[in-house]
């Protein structure tokens, strides 16, 4: 569609990912299209080729606490995404065309040359003395473009190395500086797991991962334990985050007094997973209660024992 007045106001919303630098984003459609199709639309870099990963999830549709139908990076049959339907477009592009085979051809070819580029660009760098470290090129399908990804510790002065780069190639030469989890999520990799890095894998946006998220799921905190590959924090330090704070909002936390008996005992650990917390009384003496044992007294501002079980520990 060459002019917006064309376009309509619903459509058909797809999830549009690029295998080359591995985006995702909404695009419009103006009739049904299947998961694995071809298209050319509009990156934040320009017209390139994506592929449909599936319809538009629900944008009404959110976690709400207490939900289990969420298991781990995926969702039960209750939470997976719809069959297509019409969708108010909104700000959303709609895609240029669907891919034709010459397309698919040009795409092949150049990807068989982006290690070749790579290589000259190499080359390049180490000529200019440059502090950089290249990741992956890209040649643009709808653009005479060439893009270089790249990690380093500092601004970088390329602009030498674009005006030899460009009468190699006789393309515009883009040059992108990106960082460590960036550089993950681009060339991918085995994390710790044993599977592929989550933002290679299915994450369309990087968010950020805490040391809290980690102290409150009473993760280790040794870097070596909870950090990826490249570095930088687990991203799947922030999956079950919202659950865990969820959870222990129902618990006493840490450091809280609990009267057993004539005596006050300190909570040391609470563990969501076995539905205890520890407990620590006087002489190193320590214990595990249920949490079905124990409840919060609102207008004390209390949390207390019942006295079945406080009667079933001292008889």
């Amino acid at each position: 569609m060459d002019s917006k007045e064309k376009e309509p106001d619903k459509a058909y919303i797809y999830l549009i990912g690029n295998p080359s630098y591995n985006d995702v984003c909404l695009s419009a459609w103006d009739s049904v299209l299947y998961p694995g199709t071809p298209v050319v639309y509009q990156t934040k870099f320009g017209l390139d080729l994506g592929v449909v990963l599936g319809s538009a999830p629900d944008r009404n549709r959110h976690y709400e606490p207490g939900c289990t139908s969420v298991q781990g990076a995926s969702c039960s049959s209750s939470c997976q995404m719809k069959e297509p339907e019409l969708m108010e477009v909104g700000s959303i592009d709609y895609i240029d065309h669907l891919a034709t085979p010459k397309e698919m051809a040009k795409y092949e070819r150049e990807k068989a040359r982006e290690e070749d580029a790579l290589r000259v660009c190499r080359e390049k760098v180490l000529e200019h003395k440059l502090d950089m470290k290249l990741v992956t090129a890209h040649f643009m399908l709808a653009e005479p473009k060439i893009i270089f990804f790249f990690t380093a510790d500092s601004r970088v002065d390329f602009r030498d190395l674009v005006k030899d780069l460009g009468a190699v190639f006789r393309l515009r030469i883009e040059l992108r500086q990106i960082g460590v989890r960036d550089e993950s999520r681009l060339i991918g990799g085995l994390s710790v797991c044993g599977r592929d890095y989550c933002c290679h894998l299915f994450q369309s946006q990087m968010d950020p991962v805490t040391i809290k998220m980690a102290k409150e799921q009473n993760l280790s905190l040794s870097s070596m334990k909870i950090s990826g590959p490249c570095g930088r924090l687990l991203c799947c330090l922030n999956y079950e985050y919202e659950y865990y704070l969820e959870e222990k909002a129902s618990y006493p936390p840490e450091g809280t007094r609990l009267k057993i008996g004539h005596e006050l005992w300190k909570v040391t650990e609470v563990n969501i997973l076995s539905h205890k917390i520890a407990v620590l009384g006087s002489e190193a003496r320590s214990m595990y209660i249920p949490i079905s044992e124990i409840h919060y007294d609102s207008e004390s501002g209390y949390w207390n024992v019942s006295q079945e079980f406080q009667e079933d520990m001292l008889s």
